[in-house]
């Protein structure tokens, strides 16, 4: 919230697996246009959280395998686990309202004795949450003596049965729902309460984040029977929320365009970035579209011109650096040259550029100070590298109305190979 000076435009709060990320798309197609679109358009007043059922470990693996966005805020473990930023630091303060009337011990000790539970992995047991596997036939006689047990020894806490086999204990106070209500009820506190907020989600654990009031809720198109059966009993009629009709992350997109929240078109769903409207130019969207037209040039998806590299060099001021991670200097409109002999060299292969963490600071009445990590995906390889860019929105000279002065790239901690060959911008 610390780099946002007043309320967030929109807060979209998503679980992952099957929402945000959809494992059916070997492309990661849909995720990266919602990528494009919020470090476009979004990233520079609004917040991203990811709400997930995943423990802290397998959310960093996730991480690790699809090209995702980093969020401002994480909540993990069902809704036991709240951390800000890149760093994920905890939050202090749901940690301790948790512990109300919670006993890990007595939960173990209760649960040993039922023999239709199987514990998951060890990473997936957490402070606040015990998780098991259970099957579907069994799973509703199970939570109901389970939960009488636990009463009885003076425990309060809730049973959440998800995707057909997942069996979650936690806190009563804890869960998706009941931690997107303590953050909006801190953010009001604060004086920045998001103007609107959107929570997107897939199974029963994201039931309770359609809960919140005035909260806009979309069930993505793949949505499972355990949600839509919910749904049904206790929100059909509910205007605020809609099951969409597109998968996952289009989904997403699909509802922030129902909701009219804001900009619903990805930058990749633009083959004329001319046609753009003004009020979408913003420096993160310059940045996301320069990296988009380079993408489609090394994968061939765009006429071999003379004129669209013109217009990309048009971009660039004429004596304006690149300085390159290896720390190799070199002008702006050399290595549009260097670009120009590479049309194609991609197609047909696995090559995506995605944009992340977009910040800008105005420096000048048209300079910005914009600063950005770049990843690449080359056949298996992720390299990513830290930019900064020097960028003037009234450059004069060029179509799209900014000039690229300066930009200057080291290697990110996670960018494997580093094949310093390959890589051009």
């Amino acid at each position: 919230m610390d780099r946002l000076n007043g309320s967030p435009r929109l807060m979209i709060v998503s679980d992952l697996d099957h929402t945000m990320v959809d494992h059916h798309d070997p492309e990661n197609l849909s995720l990266l246009r919602f990528n494009a679109l919020w470090e476009a358009d979004y990233r520079h007043d609004s917040l991203l959280v990811f709400s997930t059922g995943r423990s802290p470990t397998l959310y960093k693996q996730l991480r690790k395998e699809k090209p995702m966005l980093t969020p401002d805020i994480t909540i993990m473990s069902v809704g036991t686990e709240i951390t800000y930023g890149d760093s994920m630091v905890p939050d202090d303060g749901w940690e301790q309202f948790l512990n109300h009337k919670w006993n890990r011990n007595i939960v173990v000790e209760e649960t040993s004795t039922f023999p239709q539970l199987t514990l998951q992995s060890e990473t997936e047991q957490r402070p606040h949450k015990i998780s098991f596997y259970v099957e579907k036939d069994k799973a509703k006689e199970v939570m109901k003596v389970l939960s009488e047990r636990l009463e009885k020894r003076g425990l309060d806490v809730k049973i959440i049965y998800s995707g057909g086999m997942d069996l979650d204990i936690l806190p009563q106070g804890a869960g998706k729902g009941q931690a997107l209500a303590y953050l909006l009820k801190k953010f009001k506190a604060e004086g920045k309460l998001p103007k609107n907020t959107l929570a997107c989600g897939d199974s029963g654990n994201d039931a309770e984040l359609f809960s919140i009031p005035d909260v806009h809720g979309v069930m993505v198109a793949n949505a499972q029977e355990e949600l839509l059966q919910w749904h049904a009993e206790n929100a059909k009629n509910n205007p605020h929320i809609i099951h969409a009709t597109k998968r996952c992350a289009g989904g997403i997109i699909e509802a922030i365009g129902h909701f009219k929240l804001g900009p619903s078109v990805s930058p990749r769903d633009v083959s004329n970035f001319s046609e753009c409207k003004e009020e979408h130019l913003h420096p993160g969207h310059e940045v996301v579209k320069f990296f988009l037209c380079y993408e489609r040039w090394r994968r061939g998806e765009v006429e071999n011109s003379p004129h669209f590299m013109q217009n990309l060099k048009a971009v660039c001021y004429p004596s304006g650096l690149l300085v390159h991670p290896s720390g190799v200097e070199c002008s702006l409109h050399g290595c549009m040259d260097a670009m120009g002999k590479c049309y194609g060299d991609k197609q047909g292969k696995q090559f995506r550029i995605w944009i992340d963490r977009v910040s800008c600071s105005q420096i000048g009445s048209d300079i910005w100070l914009v600063k950005f990590d770049k990843w690449e995906l080359s056949d298996e390889k992720r390299q990513g590298c830290l930019s900064t860019l020097l960028l003037n929105t009234k450059g004069g000279t060029s179509p799209e109305g900014s000039i690229w002065m300066h930009l200057h790239q080291t290697w990110s901690d996670g960018s494997g190979l580093k094949d310093q060959t390959d890589w051009l911008f």
